[in-house]
């Protein structure tokens, strides 16, 4: 807080330099933050004046913040701090790590971008992660991350004025204290905190001493429940010392919320909700009841139902807020979608600046001179100095702690270049085969340590005329681009590699010790180059020195944007002209000393430091990159002992030299003459060289020899800065509109400093050469003179093709231009440079980009590395390592997504980084006007490199497509940038009549959708009727008739037989359970009983044993003994709305339901009588009960819905009946058959199968519990194949469970005798879409163990009929089609081929059981449907359910669900509505009565839907999208939230992985589902809850999520 007084300007020197050098230490980290502040308040302590505090000026305030497009930044928490060192810099005389690539135009720029977000806070949800995701820095020294507001910048505000009014200034005491935004503060006691509202510049509470100080109000205009006022009054601007004790007390204790919490606004409304009483609802689902509409609204609209103070709906809040303000509005006025296109691409914005200048004229270099001395071949240079000049030093070598370690003379290269040369001819074969031919190519492979082995090297191959091919040693298999280097090596043939003794024994080895294959590369013959291997060549041996001709002398290898490495072939004419071009524009002269910092293998290194220099007899000092990064400044020490007259070095060699510059005050640069920088095309050289001149130019530097120049592979040296006159004018700078450069139009930035871009040029055209500048894209049309373009270059000093690749060639190096009409302004071809630029006045060269640096998005071009260079304008000396930012951009749906990548400072703190990623996102937004897609931090060093440290950008970009990126830290701002989402569908009100059917809700002559099954039929034997009538009396008749059939056969986890049941036994052992009923439970006919059994033949005879006794039986999941807390609720639920009056059960479970664990989760004392049936008296009933009609309800069916509802229904007598016969016909079920359940019996088609239908049919099932399978995985299906099951039934989870854990066994259990041929159906029974995928893989699997692949088939129920199709044993094979994605989203099924892009394939439900129709009915006019469209199933059967059992008896519900008409065409049916969206097909196949068969396919439960944009979207279809997207989910389930989309994922890989699955599903969803991501949750296995029929519990996890209880590994929230 010290500094917060201080005038600054008003200190002494000294005191500010001691600050300035604090400053320098915390930011190289040589010293904590808490030293540092200690430090510094000892220094100001003095200083520091006592006064009262004022409001301060309006400039002084500094929250950095967010630009028009939603991106909103929490300011720095010592911004008092950073703007001090922003004022000092200028007092310092290097400059901390982050000066590396800055101006100070553009740190300005930035600053200002940043200072101009001011009037609108926005607090921006911080994402959410596990402490043991990355642990980077002790826990005690990180504060919790603090969500803080930034806000928004004036641009956005000017654009919002149009929309909104300015928010009135409202009088403090209007609103109550307790309004919800001040409510957010309750938070979270993990370790982020809550949003804490109370962050930087927002509004603070009055500091009072006592530790829960009630918060100030918030005064919030009523529109919009989260901006923050323009307006605020003084007191709150100011923060006292102790009110940052308040504000983390609060950030840290939870405050108990106050009685009336609101639930946060609705953001979907515009106006401000009315903020009613919470309805509390049952803790894990919502009892069926209300209607179908009221449990919707309060589960799913609002936050009702969830804790207001949990984190993540304060978080999610925030989101909403963020997300909406108004969007940067796209170039075209929306996109249309119509339904068969997708979207269109951007129109051009007619406001874009165009091109206004003439067409332009080539530029022509001077002449190049001819001087008579001139070497005829660069070999023949050499030879001259190694006869005349052979003791003169050609090169120095450095050791790694930058001492001279060798010196090559002249006349030892020329001997040792001739001896490789002889070596390499005549040596390496045996005596009459010649291994190597002039022209071949040869690969050298050299250390950039060891310039001198590579000089001979490369001269030696030259003499020996092969073609040296100079690549980077391999370090591992694993090398950034390592496969690409192979491709490079292929094409140009090499077969034999040149290197020295030392880097052959460091190359990766086999275990046999033969040098490793690397991927990808040819098989090479290693020859080591050392002198004592090679041979002196005899007397009469000369080197053929041919004058220079055209065919390739060397070959240089040049990596692309996509990370392909091809090989420029220079020519041996070119390389000696290209030689002579540079001696004249620098003005080389014999026997010079120059300093190489560059790689010698290539580029400049090599023309300069190699070819030049030998050419003009030069002393070459070699700097190599280790030195470098040991000793910044060796560079420098060299030119100041050599008194060098040239030095050759890249913008970051003077940054770190000049970083390092404290520790050498007597250095001398007065002996240079030029200063050459390579990278001097990069918008960020211009602040590299300034700097480097600002400190240097006080040790002779002289500002004319700094000469910047322009080079690419194809072209070579393209422009250089010629070294200039003492004292003459220095060349003028390009201060250019980014606006203007993104349209590619050049216009000199007057209005707006802060999206300025300053460019230096590159001096001139090389001598010889020609210049013309071409538009990018498209055919090589000439640009005007205002216009960016490409600069291609006619010269005979340049590459001459891509060696081995003549089609990549003829469009780089054979360009002709075209005039505007299209027509060749000549006849000379030139060679495309891949450097953006444009000719300025007097003819000089200004670069502004690369190609492979462009960044096309919507339509306008953006600059890598102008992008760096803002990035790195933003103070990243907190967060950033090293300054190692990669920008590149990914094809995300139709269009180019910037993504920036960096690494993070080891010390960074989470909120570091976050504020750092914030305010890069604004500076962009502000600066560059384009929406970040994605910002990414990884940990320091983990970016793959390039051989010179550089960041292999090609590999980032490919890392982060494949998700092996790993990020520490990562923010995707998808609202922002894209802006080309389809227009959201406005639904059409619909209006019903039988007009309709003209209209088109049916179209005149389509069929209605409609289907059934075959006839019951009629029972004519009257003893049948009767025994069939009431499962009890069939159960009677059979203990008499055929007592010792046995019906039930019970399996345990080893195959073995624990329990059978004849008719017999049943029969007896249900009598004594209802004895027991009458005499220990006293229950009365129709009482509800609870049956809480595990899976077993208990549980069929207790339930027979309710029916004996007259009681209706309620089937009841027993809870789980190892998760109680989680389980017994439900059971205690079903309990209460059932209003049983007893509980039957097992001796076991009833311990658990009275123990201590059962106590914690529900109230023990009040459970109805329990009875446990284990050890029962002999005892018969009085009488067996029979209903005096077949309407009574037999049982209660019970189920939790995926949408956490849970409702019972009531099944009639005569609806068991009617299942159970149209069960038997479908599956042809009588007593000699056998078949094989593995289903949970507790609800639905499973219970049926379980209990009932072997007592109707008589035939014999086999009972294998599911539970069983996690002890021994091939139960299921050893049973199937020891008992010769012909059907078979089981669920999707048991299915996937046989897929996963026997999926690499199929040999083993072949080898065990299991044999699956005799399977005819294996049904799975389900009450959802078909799971395809999941049918096919195990279909696959098995069928090496003889499983028919027609065999799988599946069921489909619904809680209104619990089984409407169920493929039977004979009619035709289930079929599937494919439908379009799209149209389904609007409702409407386009039948599509397989293999259509956006296709989903549905495969049918399976067939209509006997005695069923459907019928396919729009859900809004309930007016039937034509064939093939997609509308609400509804069904009409005699074993429909008769109704919902409620609590509450709503009898508007039932009569809704269960007796439904329709709207017109027939409307005397009764249908019930099974509230599942289907269509009915019409196939070419025909069933059993020969006619054509009907299916009907089930899309999805309407319940779930998901309404996003208009559209109506099932979650199953995006969460196989984003389980597709990356490896290590295992597990993925989607749910609303006040209409943002929340992706929860369960990460099966390790921790690492976790953030690299953030962008790939946001990307997965945005391509295949047109939505943007609004939350994503990284969770561990398991958490997504499963309910018994392996469906997902969507609702439950959204409740968990909201209270906070999923405890995730990390949470996303997308911008």
């Amino acid at each position: 807080m010290a500094d917060r007084c201080v005038d600054l300007s008003a200190l002494p020197k000294e005191v500010r330099d001691q600050l300035a050098e604090l400053d320098l230490e915390l930011s190289e980290g040589d010293i904590t933050q808490k030293g540092y502040e200690k430090k510094k308040t000892k220094l100001l302590a003095p200083y520091i004046i006592q006064t009262p505090v004022e409001p301060p000026p309006q400039n002084d305030v500094q929250p950095p913040a967010p630009s028009s497009s939603s991106s909103f930044a929490p300011p720095p928490s010592s911004s008092s701090r950073y703007r001090e060192r922003r004022s000092r810099r200028t007092h310092r005389s290097g400059g901390t790590r982050d000066d590396r690539y800055r101006s100070d135009i553009h740190t300005e720029a930035v600053q200002a971008a940043l200072a101009k977000h001011k009037e609108e806070k926005m607090a921006l949800p911080m994402p959410t992660k596990r402490r043991s995701t990355y642990v980077q820095s002790p826990i005690e020294t990180r504060t919790p991350p603090d969500s803080s507001s930034g806000s928004e910048d004036e641009t956005s505000a000017r654009r919002q004025s149009s929309m909104v009014a300015p928010p009135p200034v409202v009088n403090p005491n209007l609103q109550s204290p307790d309004s919800w935004i001040n409510r957010s503060v309750q938070g979270s006691s993990t370790s982020s905190s809550a949003s804490s509202t109370l962050s930087h510049g927002e509004a603070k509470p009055q500091p009072q001493c006592h530790p829960q100080a009630q918060p100030q109000p918030q005064y919030k205009p009523q529109y919009q429940p989260l901006y923050k006022p323009h307006y605020q009054p003084q007191y709150q601007l100011h923060e006292q010392p102790h009110t940052a004790a308040v504000t983390d007390r609060l950030a840290h204790s939870r405050i108990a919320p106050s009685e009336n919490s609101a639930p946060p606004p609705d953001v979907t409304a515009v106006a401000r909700p009315a903020r009613g009483p919470r309805v509390d609802l049952p803790t894990n689902a919502v009892v069926r009841g209300m209607t179908r509409g009221q449990s919707r609204s309060s589960m799913m609209e609002t936050a009702d139902g969830v804790p207001v103070n949990s984190r993540v709906s304060t978080k999610i809040q925030q989101l909403l807020n963020t997300l909406k303000r108004p969007k940067r509005p796209p170039l075209s006025d929306f996109f249309t979608d119509d339904s068969e296109e997708i979207v269109e691409v951007a129109q051009p914005d007619p406001t874009a600046p165009k091109p206004e200048g003439r067409q332009i004229i080539p530029v022509k270099g001077e002449p190049l001179g001819v001087v008579s001395n001139w070497p005829p071949a660069l070999q023949a240079a050499l030879a001259r100095w190694g006869a005349t000049q052979g003791k003169s030093p050609a090169l120095t070598a450095l050791d790694i702690t930058g001492k001279p370690l060798y010196t090559l003379t002249y006349g030892k290269l020329w001997s040792r270049s001739v001896k490789l040369a002889y070596t390499l001819l005549n040596k390496l074969g045996t005596k009459n085969e010649q291994i190597l031919k002039p022209g071949d190519r040869v690969a050298l492979v050299y250390p950039n340590n060891d310039p001198g082995m590579f000089w001979v090297a490369f001269y030696g191959c030259l003499l020996a005329e092969v073609i040296p091919v100079p690549i980077e040693v391999p370090l591992s298999r694993k090398d950034a681009g390592i496969s690409q280097v192979g491709f490079l090596l292929g094409s140009c043939g090499v077969g034999l590699a040149l290197t020295s003794e030392i880097c052959l024994k460091g190359l990766p080895k086999t275990p046999t010790g033969e040098i490793l294959q690397f991927k990808g590369w040819p098989r090479l013959k290693w020859v080591v180059t050392d002198s004592k291997y090679l041979t002196k060549p005899s007397k009469d041996w000369q080197p053929h020195i041919p004058t220079a001709n055209t065919d390739p002398a060397y070959i240089e290898y040049k990596a692309s944007k996509e990370g392909t490495v091809v090989g420029v072939a220079v020519s041996k004419v070119a390389m000696l002209t290209h030689c002579q071009a540079l001696t004249q524009a620098c003005n080389y002269c014999e026997g010079e000393t120059l300093v190489n910092v560059l790689d010698f293998k290539k580029d400049m290194g090599l023309w300069h430091g190699v070819l030049t220099a030998v050419m003009n007899r030069i002393h070459t000092i070699s700097v190599p990159y280790a030195v470098m990064k040991a000793c910044p400044l060796s560079w420098v020490q060299r030119v100041h002992i050599h008194k060098a007259r040239l030095a050759l070095v890249k913008c970051r060699d003077l940054h770190w030299a000049m970083m390092a510059h404290r520790e050498q005050r007597d250095t001398s640069l007065a002996s240079l003459r030029m200063l050459i920088v390579a990278d001097g095309a990069n918008p960020w050289s211009v602040s590299s060289c300034d700097a480097f001149l600002n400190v240097f130019q006080s040790h002779g530097l002289k500002p004319e020899v700094i000469c910047p120049c322009a080079t690419s592979p194809e072209a070579m040296t393209v422009a250089i800065r010629r070294p200039g006159l003492p004292g003459a004018p220095l060349p003028a700078r390009a201060v250019l509109s980014m606006g203007g450069l993104s349209h590619g139009v050049i216009r000199v930035n007057t209005e707006d400093k802060n999206s300025a871009l300053t460019v230096q040029d590159v001096g001139h055209v090389m001598p010889g050469a020609l210049m013309c500048i071409v538009r990018p894209d498209g055919p090589p049309q000439l640009c005007k003179t205002d216009e960016i373009g490409e600069i291609i270059i006619n010269s005979r000093a340049g590459g001459n093709m891509y060696y081995g690749l003549p089609g990549l060639t003829k469009n780089t190096f054979e360009v002709i231009p075209v005039n505007a009409n299209g027509v060749p302004i000549g006849e000379i071809p030139f060679v495309r440079s891949g450097l953006l630029g444009f000719v300025g006045p007097g003819s000089l060269i200004f670069v502004v980009g690369k190609i492979e640096g462009l960044l096309m998005v919507s339509g306008r071009r953006h600059n890598a590395d102008d992008l760096v260079a803002t990035a790195l304008a933003v103070e990243p000396v907190k967060t950033v390592y090293r300054g190692r930012i990669a920008v590149f951009s990914v094809t995300v749906f139709y269009d180019e997504r910037v993504v920036i990548v960096a690494e993070q400072r080891p010390d960074a703190s989470e909120e570091d980084s976050f504020q750092w990623m914030s305010r890069v996102l604004q500076a962009i937004d502000s600066i560059h006007q384009v929406g970040l897609y994605c910002l990414a931090l990884v940990p320091a060093n983990t970016l793959p490199k390039t051989p010179l440290g550089g960041i292999h950008i090609s590999d980032t970009k490919q890392y982060f497509l494949d998700g092996i990126l790993h990020p520490c830290n990562i923010l995707m701002c998808p609202h922002t940038c894209v802006t080309n989402l389809p227009k959201p569908r406005q639904k059409q009100p619909v209006g019903v009549g039988p007009a309709s059917v003209m209209v088109g809700n049916l179209v005149a002559g389509k069929r209605i959708a409609q289907a059934a099954g075959r006839d019951l039929g009629m029972i004519e034997d009257q003893d049948l009727v009767r025994k069939h009538q009431y499962l009890t009396e069939a159960l009677q008749w059979r203990a008499q008739t055929d007592a010792d059939h046995v019906l039930y056969v019970l399996l345990n986890a080893k195959g073995v037989t624990v329990g059978t049941a004849t008719c017999v036994q049943l029969h007896k052992r249900a009598e004594k359970i209802a004895a027991a009923l009458t005499e220990k439970g006293s229950i009365n006919t129709g009482e509800n009983v609870v049956l809480l059994y595990p899976p077993g033949i208990d549980l069929i005879a207790a339930f027979y044993g309710c029916l004996y006794a007259g009681c209706v039986p309620v089937n009841v999941r027993p809870p789980h003994p190892q998760n109680l807390a989680a389980t017994l609720p439900t059971v205690r639920m079903i309990i209460d709305v059932s209003k049983a009056a007893c509980i039957l059960t097992t001796q076991n479970l009833m311990r658990i339901l009275r123990s201590k664990e059962a106590a914690a989760s529900v109230n023990i004392k009040t459970w109805p009588t329990i009875i446990d049936t284990d050890d029962l008296p002999r005892r018969r009933p009085p009488q067996i009960y029979k209903p005096p009609t077949s309407e009574m309800i037999a049982y209660l069916d019970f189920s939790v819905s995926t949408t956490g509802m849970l409702t019972g229904v009531k099944i009639s007598h005569a609806a068991v009946s009617a299942l159970c016969r149209s069960i038997k016909l479908q599956c042809e079920l009588y007593s000699s058959r056998q078949i094989a359940i593995c289903l949970d019996p507790y609800c639905g088609l499973g219970f049926v199968l379980w209990c009932l239908a072997s007592v109707y049919s008589g035939h014999q099932s086999i009972l294998i519990p599911p539970f069983e399978l996690e002890s021994c995985v091939s139960l299921w299906l050893s049973t199937l194949s020891q008992y010769r099951i012909r059907d078979t039934f089981c669920s999707y989870s048991v299915m996937e469970l046989c897929t996963k854990g026997l999926g690499t066994q199929t040999e083993l259990l072949k080898a065990r005798g299991v044999n699956l041929s005799c399977v005819r159906s294996c049904v799975v029974i389900a009450e959802e879409r078909p799971r395809l995928a999941l049918s096919h893989s195990f279909s696959k699997l098995f069928k090496d163990v003889g499983l028919s692949s027609r065999a799988v088939s599946t069921a489909f129920g619904s809680r209104v009929n619990l089984a409407i199709c169920l493929q039977g044993t004979t009619g035709p094979d289930p079929c599937t089609v494919y439908v379009d994605m799209k149209s389904l989203r609007h409702d409407r099924v386009r039948l599509v081929e397989r293999g259509a892009p956006q296709s989903l394939p549905l495969m049918e439900s399976g067939k209509i059981l006997p005695g069923v129709r459907v019928i396919i009915v729009n859900p809004e006019t309930r007016g039937p449907l034509g064939d093939s469209h997609l509308g609400e199933v509804w069904v009409n059967s005699p074993h429909n359910a008769s109704g919902y059992y409620t609590i509450y008896g709503e009898e508007s519900l039932q009569a809704d669900h269960f007796n439904t008409k329709l709207s017109f065409g027939d409307p005397q049916t009764l249908w019930a509505r099974t509230g599942y969206l289907g269509f009915v097909k019409r196939t070419e196949l025909l069933d059993a009565s020969g006619d054509r068969h009907d299916a009907l396919f089930v899309v999805g439960s309407l319940d779930e839907t998901l309404e996003l944009r208009g559209l109506r979207y099932h979650p199953i279809d995006i969460e196989t999208s984003v389980s597709r997207a990356h490896r290590s989910i295992a597990e993925s389930a989607v749910f609303t939230w006040t209409n943002l989309l929340v992706v929860v994922s369960e990460l099966c890989g390790s921790e690492q992985d976790a953030l690299d699955l953030v962008p790939l599903i946001t990307n997965v969803v945005l391509e295949e589902h047109h939505l943007i991501v609004g939350v994503v949750v990284i969770v561990d296995p398991g958490v997504i809850p499963i309910n018994s029929r392996g469906e997902k519990q969507r609702m439950h996890l959204r409740d968990s999520f909201l209270a906070d209880q999923l405890d995730p590994i990390y949470v996303a929230y997308n911008m």
